[in-house]
């Protein structure tokens, strides 16, 4: 007798709070998949190729309901775990290849992903990958950084060129994409003026705090109401005393509780992909980082629950 019909019903092990593991998308719709990757270039803090499976350790600390939503998102969406992505960190256009092709069911399924990086460059083969269904997305990015320098011919895909190189190969939809947060130390001068020259739209950190949320709120409702937008959250929009496992921590970000207010009040729009990203547990402290970011993508699943038809 199989364990089935004896009525044994085993708890998965090692996926995003506990859903089942799925390889077979017939009838989901809704996914995790992981992007274990990381460039391997910053000269002291590598370490998000391990983030993925540190999100979902830390998602065992998160109960599956809120007292503001009376009900069990990953029930209502069906959330499976589809593993991780296969690369390599230190061959570059090979691992941008395989996240691509990871993605390429979930797409083709009409699956909504939701991803767990990995560093930066993550977003790129995932644009690459959402192009064949949603072409001229709107990508609302929350980050420290707005990953939108130029580069170099001999050195085009760095964790600071992927909306660059997204917006050269028309991933995206440069005028309604908008980088948030943005803070700190650079290695360039100008990196504000060259994401502008792009067409993207930038709100530093000072901006968003002189905005107001709320104020910051009814502007990205504006720039995006009726969109396909992929919502992109770096863990270093947070503050580093909160957040300190990410790759570049930066001082001077939001709290726990305010970024987790941004997230809650963007419900409404029309978002077809998630993203988390930049966890990097060697440089976490106690998990709470990897925990915060599990929380984080827990409130993903109920603005897919509240998007409009």
């Amino acid at each position: 007798m199989s364990v089935e019909e004896q009525g044994v019903v085993y708890q998965q092990v090692g996926t995003f709070m506990g859903v089942p593991a799925a390889s077979d998308l017939r009838g989901c719709r809704a996914a995790v998949l992981g992007l274990p990757y990381d460039m391997g270039t910053h000269p002291t803090r590598i370490g998000a190729r391990q983030g993925p499976d540190a999100i979902r350790a830390g998602s065992a600390q998160i109960r599956r309901y809120l007292p503001e939503f009376d009900y069990d998102p990953i029930a209502r969406l069906g959330l499976v775990d589809c593993g991780n992505a296969r690369v390599v960190s230190s061959r570059i256009e090979r691992s941008l290849a395989g996240m691509e092709q990871a993605m390429a069911p979930l797409v083709e399924a009409g699956v909504t992903a939701f991803t767990l990086g990995g560093d930066g460059s993550v977003s790129l083969p995932q644009l690459r990958a959402l192009k064949r269904r949603y072409p001229g997305l709107a990508v609302l990015h929350f980050d420290a950084h707005t990953d939108s320098n130029y580069g170099s011919p001999d050195d085009p895909y760095t964790t600071s060129t992927t909306f660059a190189r997204a917006a050269e190969e028309a991933l995206l939809d440069p005028a309604h994409t908008l980088h948030i947060g943005i803070r700190g130390t650079m290695n360039e001068p100008g990196v504000l003026e060259m994401a502008r020259a792009q067409g993207f739209e930038c709100i530093t950190t000072d901006g968003v705090f002189e905005m107001g949320l709320d104020g910051l709120l009814a502007h990205v409702r504006r720039r995006l109401a009726g969109r396909d937008v992929y919502l992109c959250w770096d863990m270093d929009f947070f503050d580093p005393s909160i957040a300190p496992g990410v790759c570049t921590p930066t001082w001077g970000g939001v709290s726990a509780r305010e970024g987790l207010y941004l997230i809650r009040r963007l419900a409404g729009l029309r978002f077809v992909h998630f993203e988390v990203n930049t966890v990097s547990p060697p440089h976490d402290v106690q998990g709470m980082t990897a925990m915060l970011a599990a929380r984080v993508l827990h409130e993903f699943l109920f603005l897919a629950c509240q998007r409009p038809d």
